[in-house]
């Protein structure tokens, strides 16, 4: 109910009326069954934005430190980020990255939609960064629709580091779907996992028009001085 609220009555009027995306392929977007938005990430606002102008909701994975914030503000970034349809997940690693696994797959095997941003981390620069695997394995894993989208501009209505977006237009793109049924019970192949996550990171590129880099953006980000991050 509070999804609906913060999308129909409260975020959504507001946010698509100031904003105004442009819209590109919504006939790609699937109207029934499990679905996989794998996007590019370039700012914060990527994951309200592309819910807003989807009739079906959209989970995304956030890290869990957006939830266990203490008291009246802590609380209410939680309530944000649930009213959004984020889930919040540990990325430290080993058990708990396969426990972000199994809770996208539960979100997909309910036959809900799942946004999912191969890159792990927002780009720093503005460019394509190489994907992750896991976006591959839950992909083979819960057998999903897979849709590309390019978030435009995003990044210069809201840099990363600013707390409140500036007002301009964005974009965003939605690719034809992907079908990767070539590779089913392949899951456990780890060359078979990057030649699909490279073919996503590909097309992602092809759409949004972005630079590509054949680096983690969190290698580009680790070396960077903290205040620039």
């Amino acid at each position: 109910m509070f999804y609906w609220l913060l999308k129909n009555l409260i975020v959504g009027p507001f946010a698509l009326t100031v904003f105004r995306p442009r819209l590109r392929g919504v006939e790609n977007v699937p109207r029934s069954g499990a679905v996989i938005y794998a996007s590019n990430h370039l700012s914060f606002i990527d994951s309200v934005f592309l819910p807003l102008v989807v009739d079906r909701p959209i989970r995304f994975l956030a890290k869990s430190e957006y939830f266990t914030g203490r008291g009246l503000k802590g609380w209410l970034v939680k309530q944000f980020f649930l009213g959004i349809g984020q889930l919040p997940i540990d990325r430290s690693g080993g058990k708990a990255s396969e426990a972000s696994l199994s809770t996208g797959l539960e979100v997909l095997s309910a036959g809900g939609q799942l946004g999912i941003y191969p890159e792990g981390t927002r780009s720093p620069d503005g460019r394509l960064y190489r994907g992750r695997t896991g976006v591959a394995r839950m992909i083979l894993e819960s057998g999903a629709q897979v849709v590309p989208v390019a978030m435009i501009d995003t990044e210069k209505a809201m840099p990363t580091g600013t707390k409140l977006p500036k007002v301009r237009r964005i974009g965003i793109v939605f690719g034809e779907p992907l079908d990767f049924s070539r590779f089913e019970g392949l899951e456990g192949d780890r060359f078979v996992l990057r030649s699909i996550t490279d073919e996503i990171m590909y097309e992602l590129s092809r759409i949004s028009g972005q630079e590509y880099a054949d680096v983690y953006a969190t290698s580009v980000k680790a070396r960077r001085p903290a205040k620039r991050r």
